[in-house]
This record gives structure tokens, sequence and C-alpha cells, in this order.
């Protein structure tokens, strides 16, 4: 679904067209060869495939697949050595300024403020927390000088078709701050890689993020 709401966004865009899309069995080198970028919302086996590919032929890579390990991490990292490399749990470009948000009203909050982070999905995400829920946390708890996701909480709920539902809440006992971030078409995430991969062309190699996309320079 998502190789197909990225081939219509694209096909929408002036000056970008589709060179191919991958399926497992086809040839992957020779897309890859073929693109001046990649994009990847494949599965995590699928994106080592990719990784390879990309690092092999020197080609750019934007990559949305959630529930990445440590190996892949570490790939990641080793591939934007060579190749510019944007990397994130959630492409969306609101999803981005909410954690820029989200970190300075930590910083400008102190730790005084208790932090819940609720998060509600389609039935069909397994992971929980999310994986923009932790990327919220970590940069609220790095605002706050706390490791991971700090002492931040967590609620998950998994119902319907949800695309994405993410509400940030900091509370003292006298005041409450809530931010929050709902997506209405997974077409978002398509949009913002689309908009990633136009950015990172003109990169130097190196790991990116979608606030890099968005705030850098």
């Amino acid at each position: 679904r998502m190789g197909q709401a990225i081939a219509a966004g694209i096909d929408a865009e002036a000056g970008m067209e589709v060179a191919g899309i991958w399926s497992r069995g086809g040839d992957l080198d020779a897309l890859v060869g073929a693109a001046d970028v990649v994009i990847d919302f494949s599965l995590p086996d699928g994106t080592l495939q990719v990784l390879d590919a990309v690092i092999r032929h020197g080609k750019p890579l934007v990559c949305g697949v959630s529930g990445l390990g440590d190996e892949h991490m570490q790939r990641i990292a080793e591939a934007a050595t060579t190749i510019p490399v944007v990397y994130d749990r959630n492409m969306s470009i609101g999803i981005a300024v909410l954690t820029r948000a989200v970190r300075d009203a930590a910083a400008s909050l102190g730790p005084d403020f208790d932090v819940r982070i609720a998060e509600v999905h389609h039935v069909h995400k397994k992971d929980a927390p999310s994986g923009t829920a932790l990327k919220l946390g970590e940069a609220i708890a790095a605002a706050r000088g706390e490791q991971g996701t700090g002492s931040v909480q967590f609620e998950s709920e998994r119902r319907g078709e949800v695309p994405g539902e993410h509400e940030v809440v900091m509370r003292s006992p006298t005041e409450t701050l809530t931010l929050g971030h709902s997506v209405t078409t997974r077409q978002v995430f398509a949009d913002g890689a689309i908009r990633a991969a136009r950015w990172v062309v003109d990169q130097v190699p190196g790991r990116y993020r979608m606030s890099d996309v968005l705030f850098a320079g």
C-alpha cells in the first residue's frame, strides 16, 4: 500500500518519476542502479537488502520502515559513511514539528511536570508503544537530561483502522499542557518521504532525520 501511495505522490510531482517498484524476487540492483534516490517502506528483512544495494550503487536513501533493530541501525550508520540516508520512524511533517515543540516545551517546563504520551493506531499494528511515541519520549527525556525515554509514561490503544494519533500531556499540580497530532490518511507518510527524497539528493553522506529535512540550514 505504501508503495502505491508513494508512486501516486511522485506521479503528481513535477520533475520526479518512478524508476520502478521493487517486490521480493525482483531485480533490486537494476532498480537501484536506475534510480537517483531510493525510498524504502518495505519490511525489516527487506531493508537489509536495500541497504546493501544502495551502498553498492552509492545512491541516497530515504527509509521509513518501522520495527528496525540494532543490526539495522548499525547498517544504516555504516551506509551513512558513504551515502546520505534519511531515516525516521515517522515521515510525517507534522510529527517532525511536534517533536521539536515537545522538546522545547520539556526544556522550558523542567522536571517538575509529569509527562504522558498516549497513542492510538489500527489493530494491525503490533508494536507498542509506537515508534513515534518512543521518538517523542526520547526527545522529551533528552531535553530534561534523562536517558532513553526517562520518566515519560506511555499509553497505547489499538482499534479499527486508525492511521495514527499521538497526544503528549505535560502536567504539574497547577497546570496542564497538551500537544497532539493525528493522521487522516497514510498518504501523509508518502508525502513526507517524497519531500525527504527531493532534499536528500543534494546532501553529503550522513545520517539525517525529518527534522533535518524541514529545519536544517
